[in-house]
């Protein structure tokens, strides 16, 4: 039977995503209402400008005091989708501490806090539900931490940057470089003015620590996350890409040790061959590989940031925070009890494509033959190329440590035949 009184619903925010959310809230009303039991009302919507005109939001329920509307006791659900870490961190602990549960879509907060709010949620007996923070409308989080709760998850590889992703996109499918790629995803409205934290990799460094906390049941924050960006990706890059049956994409890359003792998290350019589902991952979409146990081989797809994809995920979260509201029931919490250790990056292992820049004379490639072997690096495939005294060679790896590669590197660059290490690429996804 259908509740009479309403859910009260504060939503902090009402940029881009806040303001879909008001309108799908208002224009499904009597399905949502369906959904989960009884009438949702909105009951304030915090701004910073409030003059500003909202389209079917009632000019009364908007206040630029987010502290006064969470701290009111009546509300039932708060919907942050202000972002950053503060105000955001102390509203969603000032919301749960007076009665309701949080939506949120802060991706920044929960890869540095998470765990603090969790447990905040805890203490309060409400919900903190986030299933928005990472990959916009693709369900990831909900699959990760209730539908695969029953299986051992060991790996998580995925795109879970749309701007980042137009770019390499772009540099891959028509030759162009990175700053005409970025540029044409800025008039698009891809990227901001300021695209640092997506291509430099914090966008994505945040998401991966999410997901890797949730798939090994581990407290994993962004500091345990390596990064690397990708404005140093060039179209020569693509083109040794392709001579391997590659292509390549910034991947966020969270997987248990072969003993299963530890657990990586990582952020980087990495070749992936074509014939990997990723990447047929085109435009500004996200796309999540997921390796379990028993489940095998899944993939999330579909679009990862926008207004109305972001606002889905968000109602999905406020459907089932309701139910859970009327129930008298939480939802799934925090599951840290595996507490494994996040290993460094120099322990994580894997392929390497390295293109050198050498002098072209004999006895050049048995120097540099001998520093891989010095340091425990064993070749798959070399390339060399060389005209007029100068000569580029590139060289492709079997599995090693980040660690023996990096100690490769540093006496490659020491040695007179080499002029300089133009690229370093890791290969995923075989």
């Amino acid at each position: 039977m259908m509740r009479t009184r309403p859910l009260k619903v504060a939503l902090l925010g009402c940029g881009v995503v806040g303001s879909e959310v008001a309108r799908i809230m208002t224009t499904h009303a009597g399905d949502l209402a369906a959904r989960i039991g009884a009438p949702v009302e909105l009951a304030g919507v915090a701004v910073r400008r409030p003059d500003k005109v909202r389209e079917g939001i009632d000019p009364a329920l908007v206040t630029t005091d987010a502290t006064a509307l969470v701290k009111r006791g009546d509300l039932d659900i708060v919907v942050e989708v202000i972002g950053g870490i503060e105000p955001a961190r102390t509203l969603i602990t000032t919301a749960l501490e007076h009665g309701a549960s949080v939506v949120s879509a802060n991706k920044a907060l929960l890869a540095q806090d998470g765990a603090a709010l969790h447990a905040a949620a805890e203490k309060h007996g409400r919900d903190l539900y986030y299933e928005a923070a990472v990959a916009g409308a693709i369900p990831l989080i909900r699959p990760l931490r209730e539908s695969l709760a029953g299986d051992k998850v060991n790996r998580v590889l995925g795109i879970v940057n749309g701007t980042t992703n137009f770019i390499l996109d772009k540099m891959d499918t028509t030759g162009a470089g990175y700053q005409e790629a970025l540029d044409e995803a800025t008039a698009l409205g891809y990227a901001e003015a300021d695209p640092t934290a997506d291509v430099e990799g914090f966008d994505a460094a945040a998401k991966a620590a999410i997901l890797a906390g949730i798939a090994f049941h581990t407290r994993v924050r962004l500091d345990d996350v390596h990064r690397e960006g990708m404005t140093e990706v060039t179209a020569g890059d693509f083109a040794s890409a392709r001579e391997m049956g590659c292509t390549i994409k910034l991947l966020a890359i969270c997987e248990r040790a072969e003993d299963g003792a530890s657990v990586t998290a990582r952020v980087h350019p990495a070749m992936i061959p074509l014939s990997h589902p990723l990447a047929s991952v085109r435009g500004a979409y996200n796309a999540v590989f997921v390796e379990s146990d028993a489940a095998g081989q899944l993939m999330f797809y579909g679009p990862g940031a926008g207004g109305a994809p972001t606002a889905s995920a968000v109602l999905g979260d406020l459907v089932a925070v309701g139910r859970n509201r009327l129930s008298g029931a939480t939802g799934p919490g925090e599951s840290a009890y595996a507490a494994l250790p996040v290993s460094p990056m120099g322990e994580v292992v894997t392929r390497y494509h390295i293109s050198l820049d050498v002098a072209d004379k004999p006895g050049v490639l048995a120097q540099v033959a001998t520093v891989f072997a010095e340091h425990g690096v064993s070749i798959d495939t070399v390339r060399q190329q060389g005209k007029d005294g100068e000569a580029s060679l590139v060289v492709v790896t079997h599995r090693a440590s980040d660690a023996a590669l990096g100690g490769t590197v540093e006496a490659l660059r020491k040695l007179d035949t080499v002029r300089g290490v133009a690229s370093i690429m890791r290969v995923e996804g075989e």
